[in-house]
């Protein structure tokens, strides 16, 4: 077992052979008798834009402003139907985490979020095809868009031996708890330890927040 990414070391390619099991279990939030095995596939994108500076009073003509060109990606972007605030069960999104610099040059890094590869592979491709067309815009800027995996879902090697999630349904029944299966919408260090050889579905621990600041209790505590 493992306290998931919490333990600040996260996978490392040797925790497979220190931990030296055929299966593993994270313990992550959830509900009481969550057995998860079904995640998102994830990328990170980093977006760079190089602009064009001079001074603002001789700017006419000249001026490529990388604020003005970061701001039209962030909004060519499908924030009505691909973000994280109007999407939910298995349904992916393009999510921007972080914008910073100035007019000369700016940087944007997103992550991307599908829990198939397919759809994965479809929304960096529309990020790149934004990014291409706002640079056809402006070929006075400089934009490039990079795209590195994080991680997989852990479902396409689970699904070929459940032997670890059976077992925990079993363990759940014993204790009296009907177990359930519902996808994870986040990440968990589940889905890199199964693609390294050693399958990690979840446990969910059943941790919630109450009313009322810094107060939480476990599912079972509010049952």
């Amino acid at each position: 077992f493992t306290p998931d990414e919490e333990i600040g070391r996260g996978v490392t390619s040797q925790l497979p052979k220190d931990l030296g099991a055929d299966f593993a279990y994270t313990f992550d939030g959830g509900a009481v008798g969550e057995i998860e095995y079904d995640s998102f596939s994830a990328d990170a994108a980093e977006i760079t834009i190089a602009g064009v500076s001079i001074h603002p009073g001789q700017a006419k003509g000249k001026m490529v402003n990388a604020i003005h060109l970061a701001s039209k990606i962030i909004a060519t972007l499908p924030q009505a139907t691909m973000t994280p605030e109007v999407t939910g069960e298995r349904e992916g999104f393009i999510h921007a985490t972080e914008m910073v610099g100035g007019s000369s040059a700016m940087k944007i890094k997103l992550i991307i979020r599908d829990f198939e590869l397919d759809g994965l592979a479809a929304k960096g491709a529309l990020l790149k095809q934004v990014c291409e067309t706002v640079q056809a815009g402006e070929p006075r800027a400089r934009i490039a868009c990079a795209i590195r995996p994080q991680y997989r879902n852990m479902r396409y090697w689970l699904e070929n031996d459940m032997t670890p999630v059976e077992l925990a349904r079993d363990a759940a029944r014993e204790m009296g708890m009907e177990p359930v299966s519902v996808p994870i919408r986040g990440g968990t260090d589940g889905p890199r330890l199964t693609a390294m050889g050693v399958p990690t579905p979840n446990l969910s621990t059943g941790w919630r927040q109450i009313p009322g600041p810094l107060e939480w209790t476990s599912a079972q505590d509010m049952a």
